[in-house]
This record gives C-alpha cells, structure tokens and sequence, in this order.
C-alpha cells in the first residue's frame, strides 16, 4: 500500500476528522468549499447536467451541496439521453426532510415554454409547431411543450376542408391570442400567408382591367355564385356568367380547387371587389343561331324553368324561348303551366316572333293542333238544340263558362240554370270542376261564343203550373225565410212563392214564422216572371166572411115572418080575405067557361 507523504496525519484527532484544525483553518477550508458550490434559489430554474441514470431516476448536478433525482418519465421527449448532457431543471426545494435537493425537469419545460410563448407573442415572432391531433374546429399543436390551438379558420387563407393531412407534421404558426387564466394559447398560420400574399394582391390590384382575363382557382361554391381566388385576391363569379345555358347550382359545372380561366368584369379599388365572368369567354349561341329559323319555324327543345306566366324552352344551351301559357292550349281558361308541361320534357313549338338583336323568342304549342273554332264540324257538331256535356271551369255573379271540349267554351247564364229555382249565385247550384249537361241555345262562331242553357233540357213546368195555381187555390206551403217586407215560400213541385208579412197573420192572433207549415191562398200568379203571391190570412177570414153572410140573410126572412105576424094582428083575419078572393076569381073563371061553351054551339 502506498504511502500518502503529504497527509499529516498528526492533525487528525482521535475526536474524529477534522477535529484537529483550528478556528481560522476551518474558516477558511469552508470559504474554498463554498466557491466550489453554485448559489440556487428556490423557485429558479437552472442548468444540471446528467451525472447518473437508472432504469427509474435521472441523478442531476447543478453544481450544490447535494445532487437532485428526477424520475425517468419527465425525459420521455430525450430518448438518446447520457451522462454529461445539460438540461433545465426547476428548483422546488434546496432541502427536503432527509436534507435532499427538490427539482423537476417538467416544470422546468413549462415555466420555460410559457417565457417562450410570451416572448414571441411580444416580439411578434415565427415559431414552429408540431401538429399533434385534430380537435373539433381546428388542430393542436405543441409549441416549446405546450399545446396550443389553431383554429382552422388560421390554418390558411383558403377554406380546409380534410384537417387530417396537417396532423403529424411541422408548421410555422404566430402567437396571436394567450389566456393566462385558461392557460390557452391560440397560434395562427392563416397570418403568415397573408402577409406574403399582401405585396401579391397588392400587385394584382394595381395592375387590373376590365376585360383582363386572369387564370384562378375555385376557392368556394354557393348557391349564388362561385369565389375564385387569383392568387392572393378573390372574385366573385356569379351563377349566371359561368354559361350561356342555364344552370341551378354552380356545381353542376365547377369543382372546388379546379382551376379556370376568368375575365374581368368589373371591380371596386375601394371595397377590393371584382366580378368575374367565365361564359364572356364564348361566343353567344345566339350569334350561331340557323339563319333560316323564322316566325312560323318548328323547333325541338327541352323545359329548362317554369314560370306562373308561361315555361322557357332551351333550344341549345343560351338560347331559350318563353312559351306564354296561353300559347299551350286553345282553351280560353287559363291554367298553371305545370298543368302542361314539367322541368325536363322535351318537346316541339311553333315560332311566333323572334328579335334576334334583343335575342328574344316566342313560341307556342297549341299551334301544332287544329284550331277547334275552324273545324268543318263545328256548325253541326255545335247546331242551336244539340246537347252536350261539359265541366265547370270558371263561374261569374252572372252564370258558369264550362268547357265542352278544348278550346270550345260556352256561357250558362244563371237565369238558364233552373226553371224552378231562383239561384242568386251559381256556386249554389254547381261547383268548379263538374260536369253538366247542356242544350245548345246560341252559336256565335265569328265572335267564338255560345249561350248554352240547363234548365232547356226540359219543358217548362211553369205552363203546367198556369193550371196547378190557380188564382184562389189553396195549397200547404213551408215558410223559409223572412225579411223585412217579405217571406219566402216553398211550394210543391219545389217551387217558390212569397208572401207579403201582413198575410202571414193566423187566425189566432199571431203571426206564422220561418220553419212553419201551413195553408196558403194564391194571390197572383205571373207566369213569365216566374212569380206567385201567397196568403195564409186568405185561409182563414173567407170563411168567416161566408159565416157573416148567411147570418146576416137568415137574419133578414126571420124579421119579414115577424113583420107578417104583426100585420095578422093589426089588419084582423087576412086568411078570410085571401079566401075570398079566391073565390071571387074561381066564379070568373067559371063565367068565362061558359060563355065560351055558348059561343061555340051558336057558331055549328
């Protein structure tokens, strides 16, 4: 064993090590041992270097009295971690209960990463950030060890629509909102571009003119138009200049990040708007429209919009005519032209008029059939007394028009509807859509008109009636209404009377009301005006009237008997009287006889 000449062993005493030294020689061995030792303070955060690890803990130096533990998860980030690597640690405690240095690398990378965060966020500085995973509306990213959030409106200047293919990759992102409360950070890459894109719309702007074509790429699609971004500055492509032929949504021509070909059409320096064409690119199919289309040409085509007023037929994609919805049918009741025709059908028309400098057309289709007011058969078919049936189509105060067939109407007045019934309205007798049977009464064909009647379809029962209500004759009649002058009456046969309010008094003193069945006397009867006048009063006073007669002539041979009996008693015995003279003209008669007699023998 070798011996150590240098150590004096003299000063060691048998008290222990160290006991030999005097006061000064410790003073001052402490001073070299104390510089040899870094000052720490709790709470700081310090460089240790790695000095030992196990498969559990981490043994750090940070160059005090006493080395720190850390476990060996707080270093899942350093998997080639060694000894004599230098890493930040977060002083917790300089000594524990057993004298034991406290620190953590964790919040050593936390406290660091929030005086990052603050510091680029002050000093407007690009870092990067790893994209971790994707979160509802946007991503996670972790940036100095602290997950941040960037929403997918600041992940680039174009709408994202697949988030997935950022996740697992490195991006450059600004610090644009901290929430110390929360501890949230919100990050932007969106800023970055824009920037950069600032100086290139910049550029685009000042350099722009109408009827400028640009190249662009379909940045968004709406209903109403298309967004197209020209590379650092969008347009607004609306649905109605991307084609000549007409389309319902923009997708049915442009995908989104397709790339086209666009003119200027229009824009505003001061609100940075522009409106672009695609369809100004093309000639006008109208300029390639056959010269010899005219008025009175066929076309085929395919219903394209339909309208309230009519449907638009596409010859060929931008040239389109209207077709007026009372050029569909040759009836005179106008119709929805969906009743005609659908979104799709394709069809021929008639040309009708055509502006080729307006690029405007009319057309119809009732033009391919025959006219029915021009038929041969139409004098025969429709002749004054031929009976047809036909449906209601539309009704007047006045009467019904009902179609016999297409393009053939007729008019029912509403005096020609019933013999019997007085109909105020014509919806009270028939409804929009029925079918009804009818007499011709009149054929108009130069003015396209026909009278037509119902009630001519059988014998007018008011001749009948002229023999049924006899002026005087009574009948059992129902009261249906009353007004202020009047009531109005059913009688048989399902005909009306009426009855003026002083002739509906009953014979007990009161008076008949609406509902009421009971005896009425004919008044007057018109029979052109279809009238008859009633009276229930009648029923009952004539009675009493002939009641009042026959008193009043009994009354009068009772008074002469009575007269006759006081003359008997007056003039004395009138019965002696009367026979006397009775006798008296007996005795002349026989004188006379026998004078005859005499006469007659005298004469043989």
């Amino acid at each position: 064993m070798a011996q150590v000449a240098e150590f004096d062993w003299d000063k060691v005493s048998k008290r222990g090590i160290g006991s030999g030294y005097s006061a000064s020689e410790k003073a001052e061995l402490e001073k070299l041992y104390s510089e040899t030792l870094s000052q720490v303070d709790e709470k700081d955060v310090v460089m240790a270097t790695v000095v030992g690890i196990t498969d559990r803990e981490v043994l750090l130096n940070i160059g005090f009295k006493s080395d720190g533990l850390v476990s060996i998860s707080e270093f899942r980030d350093l998997p080639n971690l060694k000894v004599g690597d230098q890493v930040e640690v977060f002083i917790e405690k300089q000594e524990d209960a057993m004298g034991q240095l406290v620190i953590s690398r964790k919040k050593a990378r936390v406290l660091t990463a929030w005086n990052n965060i603050e510091k680029s966020f002050t000093e407007d500085a690009i870092i990067d950030a790893f994209v971790k995973r994707r979160t509802k509306g946007g991503l996670i990213v972790d940036i100095y060890g602290i997950e941040a959030f960037l929403p997918g409106s600041q992940i680039d200047v174009k709408p994202i629509r697949d988030f997935d293919i950022f996740v697992g990759k490195k991006m450059e992102v600004k610090v644009v909102k901290i929430n110390h409360t929360n501890d949230n950070v919100v990050v932007s890459h969106k800023i970055l571009i824009e920037k950069d894109l600032e100086t290139q719309r910049q550029v685009i702007l000042n350099n722009l003119e109408k009827g400028q074509v640009l190249e662009g790429v379909v940045k968004n699609i709406t209903n109403f138009g298309v967004f197209i971004d020209l590379g650092g500055v969008d347009g607004l492509l609306h649905i109605t200049d991307i084609s000549w032929g007409r389309i319902n949504h923009p997708n049915e021509l442009l995908k989104l990040d397709q790339r086209i070909k666009v003119v200027v059409l229009d824009f505003d320096e001061d609100k940075k708007r522009i409106s672009l064409g695609m369809k100004q690119l093309e000639s006008h199919p109208w300029d390639s429209l056959a010269e010899g289309l005219s008025v009175g040409s066929k076309v085929k085509g395919k219903i394209v919009n339909i309208a309230d007023y009519g449907a638009f037929l596409e010859l060929k994609p931008g040239v389109e005519g209207l077709i007026h919805v009372s050029e569909m049918s040759w009836s005179q009741h106008l119709r929805n032209p969906s009743d005609f025709l659908k979104i799709g059908d394709e069809i021929e028309a008639v040309v009708l008029t055509l502006d080729r400098e307006e690029r405007k057309m009319s057309l119809g289709i009732k033009q391919l059939t025959e006219d029915p007011w021009t038929k041969q058969d139409l004098l025969s078919k429709y002749g004054v007394g031929t009976t047809h049936s036909g449906t209601v189509r539309n009704m007047t105060n006045f009467g019904i028009f009902l179609e016999l067939e297409e393009g053939i109407d007729g008019l029912v007045h509403v005096s020609d509807l019933s013999w019997t019934k007085k109909i105020k309205h014509p919806s009270d007798f028939v409804k929009v859509g029925d079918s009804l049977e009818v007499v011709v009464l009149e054929l108009d064909v130069e003015n396209r008109r026909l009278a037509l009647s119902h009630k001519h379809l059988e014998e007018n029962p008011w001749d009948t009636f002229e023999h049924i209500f006899t002026v005087g004759s009574e009948h059992e009649c129902t009261i249906i209404s009353k007004n202020d002058k009047q009531a109005t009456l059913e009688l048989p046969y399902g005909i009306e009377g009426y009855a003026l309010l002083k002739h509906l008094a009953k014979a007990d003193g009161t008076v008949a009301e609406a509902g009421e069945k009971l005896p009425f006397q004919v008044l007057e009867f018109h029979k052109e005006e279809k009238k008859i006048m009633l009276s229930h009063s009648k029923t009952w006073e004539a009675p009493k009237e002939e009641e009042k007669k026959e008193a009043k002539k009994k009354g009068g041979k009772e008074a002469t008997a009575s007269s006759s009996n006081d003359e008997k008693s007056t003039l004395g015995d009138l019965d002696a009287l009367a026979a006397l003279k009775e006798q008296m003209v007996e005795g002349e008669k026989k004188k006379l006889s026998k004078k005859k007699e005499s006469e007659s023998e005298v004469s043989e």
